[in-house]
C-alpha cells in the first residue's frame, strides 16, 4: 500500500537545508511556492517530521531534490512523478512505466472524456429547469483588445461618446478592432478574459474546455476546468492552496494518478480558471499568487481566467487581459435562432420564425431601450423569454428594468450559490437601491453619463453620513465609500470604471430608472407634488423622456403628474398672441379643410417653441398610452384639451394656473 506521508532522514535534511539556504528564501517563501497557507509542513519537512505526500515531492521538486534520496524508507511501489500507470516487473512488485507523451495526453483525454462533458457540456439557464447542451445556445464571442478602462482620458473627452456607446462594454467600441474570442487564446498563451455580468465568460471557457475535449481545439493538450470559488473553499479547509494538489485530486476521480506534474511540465494542460471575482476578498490574493505561481513555473502551457472587469486592478503577471465585446447584430440574430429553437421545443424553422419576429419587434423604435440591453446573453435571454411568454415586450418597461436588476442584485448569485463579502457592511437591499437611487439622480441633473470616482464617493460618503452608527471620522468614511463603490462595480456591474477614474452607470437605462424611482419614492413620502413639479420643468428636454415615461408607470397614481404636464406644456404658448391665435384657428378648422389661401408665417423663435410645444404634447401622449394609471375622467379631460388656446382653456375651466 503506498504510504500517505513521508519523511526526510537525518541525511536528506542535511541536503535539503543546503540546497534551501542556496535559494535565499524563507520558509514563508517556500511555503508560497508549494501553495501552503503556512509554513508548519514545511518546519516538519526541515525537522525530519511526516508531511503530507504531494507536499513533501512538491518541496523536493522545487528545491531540485530527488524524492527518493531524501526519504526515510521510500516506497518503492511509489510511480515516479510523470509516471502514468504501473505495471509489475519480474519480480511482481510494482514498477514505474513511463509512456511517450503523446500517448499519455491521448490517455488522459480518452479518461477525463466524460467528466468534462458532465462538468462543462450543459448550461442551467435563468428560469429554465432542466439543463441546456452546450451546442444547442452557445454563440461565439469576440474580444477587445483594447481595454477602455486601462485607458487615461479626461472627462472632457468622454463628451463625444453618445448614450448608446455608453451601454456598450466600452466607449465608442462599435469602431474598435474585434478578434473572435477562440482567436485570442490562440494567440496568447496566458489570457485574462473580462467581463459584466452575465457577458457569457463562464460559458465561453466552458466551450473551450469542451472544443478541446472532442479535439476541434488545443487537440494536444488536456483541458482542465476549475471553478476558483470551490478551489478555494476546498483549499480553505485542507489548510492549503495548492492548484497542483487540487489538480492532482481531481484527476484521481478519474482513475488517473500521478502525472499532473508531467502533463504540465511538458506544455500540454489547457487550464480554465473561472471566477477569480467569486472568490473571497481575504483569499484572493493568495488565489491570484498560486495562479502566478504555476503559470511562471509551467509557461508552455495555456492558462485563462475569466473574471468582472473590476478584479483587473489585481495583477496577473504576464497576463494579457482582452473583454468580451457585446453582441452584434448578427450574434443577437444568432443567438435568437437558437433560443427559440431550442427553448420553445419546436421545429427549426418554426423556432426561426419566432426568431425572425423578436428581432423585428425589437429593431422597432418604441424598443429601443430592451435594444440596448440585449447585447449580453443575461439579458438578451431574459428578453427572448418575456416575448415568447407574452408575445411582445412590456409596455411598461420599468418591470422589466426591475427585473434586470433583480438579477444582478439577487437572482445572480443566488442561482449560482455565490456568497459574496459584505462590504456593504449590514446594507439591505432597499438601502442599496436608494443609495444607487441617489448617485443617479445626482448625476443625471446635473447632465452627467460619466462621473469622477471622487465626485461619486463623496456621494456614496453623504449618504452614508445620514445613517444610524455611520462612521463619522472623515479617513474611515473615505475608506468605506471606497470599498462601497469597489464593491457596486464587482458585485454587481451596474457602476463600471470606464477610463481610469471615471465612472458611469453601466447601462444608462439604469440611471434613468433609478432617477424615475428616487422621484417616485419622494413623491410617496413628501405627500404633495414638488417632486413631480420638479420633474415636469425638464418637459421640453429630450433627454428626459425616458424619465418622463418611467415616473408615469410607476406611479400607483399618475393623475396629478399627467395633470401637471399638460399645465406645463400650455404654459409653453401662452404668452404668445400670434401662437394663441394660431392654436385657435387650428381648432375651429380641424372639421373642415382650410382656405388654400390661408398661411401662417413664424418666425424662428415661434418655429422653436411650436416644435418644443409639439414634442410635449406627444410625450404627453405617449405617458398616457403607456399603461399608466389614470382615471378615466382625467384622461378624458386632457384629450378633449390637447391644441387649445388660452382662452378657450379659460372657459373650459382648465386654465385656473393662468
Amino acid at each position: 500500500m503506498v504510504k500517505r506521508s513521508l519523511r526526510a532522514s537525518l541525511s536528506g535534511v542535511e541536503q535539503a537545508k543546503r540546497a534551501f539556504a542556496h535559494t535565499g528564501w524563507t520558509q514563508e517563501n517556500l511555503a508560497g511556492e508549494v501553495g501552503l497557507k503556512t509554513r508548519q509542513s514545511i518546519w516538519r519537512f526541515f525537522t525530519g517530521q511526516p508531511i503530507e505526500r504531494q507536499v513533501f515531492l512538491e518541496i523536493c521538486l522545487i528545491l531540485s531534490l530527488h524524492w527518493r534520496e531524501i526519504a526515510v524508507d521510500p516506497p518503492a511501489d511509489f510511480p515516479e512523478p510523470g509516471a502514468f500507470g504501473t505495471k509489475l516487473n519480474s519480480q511482481g512488485t510494482a514498477q514505474a512505466s513511463v509512456l511517450d507523451i503523446d500517448t499519455l495526453v491521448q490517455q488522459v483525454r480518452s479518461q477525463r472524456q466524460d467528466k468534462i462533458q458532465d462538468q462543462c457540456g450543459t448550461l442551467q439557464l435563468l428560469d429554465v429547469n432542466h439543463p441546456v447542451k452546450i451546442d444547442d445556445i452557445y454563440i461565439d464571442v469576440n474580444t477587445l483588445e483594447e481595454i477602455p478602462s486601462q485607458q487615461w482620458l479626461e472627462l472632457a473627452d468622454l463628451q463625444r461618446f453618445t448614450p448608446k456607446e455608453c451601454d456598450q462594454s466600452g466607449l465608442g467600441d462599435v469602431s474598435q478592432t474585434q478578434i473572435a474570442g477562440m482567436k485570442a487564446v490562440k494567440i496568447y498563451s496566458k489570457l485574462r478574459v473580462l467581463g459584466k455580468p452575465g457577458a457569457g465568460k463562464t460559458t465561453f471557457l466552458q466551450y473551450l474546455a469542451i472544443g478541446c475535449n472532442r479535439g476541434i481545439f488545443a487537440v494536444d493538450r488536456v483541458p482542465i476546468f476549475i471553478t476558483l470559488r470551490d478551489f478555494a473553499d476546498e483549499s480553505r479547509a485542507a489548510g492549503e492552496f495548492s492548484l497542483l494538489n487540487y489538480i492532482r485530486e481531481e484527476f484521481l476521480t478519474s482513475g488517473i494518478s500521478e502525472v499532473a506534474e508531467t502533463l504540465f511540465r511538458e506544455g500540454r494542460v489547457l487550464l480554465l480558471l473561472d471566477g477569480l471575482d467569486e472568490v473571497l476578498d481575504q483569499e484572493r490574493r493568495v488565489v491570484v499568487n498560486e495562479i502566478r505561481r504555476l503559470s511562471e513555473k509551467y509557461q508552455k502551457n495555456l492558462f485563462v481566467v475569466a473574471c468582472r472587469p473590476a478584479t483587473q486592478a489585481i495583477n496577473l503577471r504576464r497576463f494579457t487581459d482582452v473583454e468580451i465585446a457585446p453582441f452584434s447584430q448578427d450574434q443577437i440574430v444568432a443567438f435568437a435562432q437558437k433560443w427559440f429553437t431550442t427553448l420553445t421545443k419546436t421545429t427549426i424553422q418554426a423556432g426561426h420564425e419566432q426568431a425572425v419576429r423578436f428581432i423585428e419587434t425589437l429593431d422597432l423604435a418604441e424598443n429601443m431601450p430592451f435594444r440596448r440591453l440585449a447585447v449580453t446573453p443575461l439579458f438578451l435571454h431574459l428578453a427572448c423569454w418575456v416575448f415568447h411568454h407574452q408575445g411582445k415586450f412590456p409596455t411598461k418597461r420599468s418591470e422589466f428594468y426591475k427585473q434586470c436588476l433583480d438579477l444582478l442584485l439577487n437572482r445572480w448569485d443566488e442561482t449560482r450559490g455565490i456568497e459574496r463579502d459584505e462590504i456593504y457592511r449590514g446594507f439591505l437591499l432597499p438601502q442599496k437601491l436608494k443609495l444607487l437611487s441617489q448617485v443617479a439622480t445626482l448625476t443625471f441633473e446635473q447632465g452627467d453619463y460619466f462621473f469622477g470616482q471622487e465626485a461619486v464617493e463623496q456621494q456614496i460618503g453623504d449618504y452614508i453620513r445620514d445613517l444610524p452608527n455611520a462612521a463619522i471620522e472623515p479617513e474611515e468614511l473615505q475608506l468605506e465609500s471606497e470599498g462601497i463603490l469597489k464593491a457596486i462595480e464587482l458585485q454587481h456591474g451596474l457602476l463600471a470604471e470606464r477610463v481610469q477614474g471615471v465612472f458611469s452607470f453601466s447601462y444608462q437605462i439604469f440611471q434613468e430608472y433609478f432617477t424615475a424611482r428616487k422621484i417616485v419614492a419622494s413623491h410617496s413620502l413628501q405627500a404633495s407634488d414638488r417632486a413631480l413639479e420638479r420633474l415636469v420643468s425638464h418637459i421640453t428636454e429630450p433627454r428626459w423622456r425616458e424619465i418622463f415615461l418611467l415616473t408615469v408607470a410607476m406611479l400607483r397614481s399618475a393623475d396629478s403628474l399627467v395633470q401637471l404636464m399638460k399645465q406645463q406644456i400650455d404654459a409653453i404658448v401662452a404668452h404668445d398672441p400670434y401662437l394663441q391665435d394660431f392654436l385657435a384657428w387650428t381648432s375651429q378648422n380641424l372639421a373642415t379643410p382650410p382656405p388654400a389661401a390661408i398661411r401662417w408665417h413664424f418666425n424662428p423663435d415661434q418655429q422653436q417653441v411650436l416644435q418644443r410645444y409639439y414634442d410635449a404634447n406627444q410625450l404627453l401622449l405617449d405617458c398616457l398610452n403607456s399603461n399608466c394609471e389614470v382615471t378615466a375622467a382625467v384622461r378624458q379631460q386632457i384629450e378633449t384639451t390637447l391644441l387649445l388656446p388660452r382662452k378657450e382653456l379659460k372657459e373650459r375651466e382648465w386654465g385656473s394656473a393662468f
